[in-house]
């Protein structure tokens, strides 16, 4: 009989030892996921910044050599883009290209500037990975035929 009895109070005992011992680790591992995916929402805004910087930079390059130069350049998206806008947010001819990104705490908009005039379609282009994208110099814009722009599109 008291064989039974210690039995039960040594099973009781480690049960309320693993009880603490998860109170005490459950915090820890929650406090490091949170950590964790505020450092990838940080690295995707970087890879974003480096990304929209490199498109300004081609583009400005292509539009200072002028029509009809073209460049093919390849684009590596970053986790959590959910759209790309050339020129203005509504894809008119513009000076900006923005990177719209998903984060924990909302989106985040990432612009570059440059001093050629941008557009295109880029906005298919929302899942991770590499792409290839045209860079075109236009004397007249596709989509806004009085002026002179840098037209943007994948390459299919």
């Amino acid at each position: 009989m008291r064989m039974k009895r210690y039995k039960a109070q040594a099973s009781f005992e480690l049960l309320i030892t693993l009880t603490i011992g998860l109170a005490i680790l459950l915090p820890i591992v929650t406090i490091a996921f949170i950590q964790v995916s505020s450092a990838n929402s940080s690295l995707s805004a970087i890879e974003a910044q480096q990304a929209s910087g490199k498109l300004a930079s081609i583009a400005t390059l292509v539009g200072s050599e002028g029509p009809p130069a073209k460049q093919v350049v390849q684009l590596s998206v970053p986790p959590g883009i959910r759209y790309i806008y050339l020129g203005t947010p509504n894809n008119s001819v513009g000076h900006e290209i923005i990177f719209v990104i998903s984060s924990p705490s909302g989106l985040s908009y990432i612009t570059s500037y440059t001093p050629i005039n941008v557009t295109g379609n880029l906005g298919g282009i929302t899942s991770t990975g590499t792409y290839l994208v045209n860079v075109t110099s236009y004397s007249s814009c596709p989509t806004y035929p009085q002026v002179s722009c840098v037209y943007m599109s994948p390459v299919v």
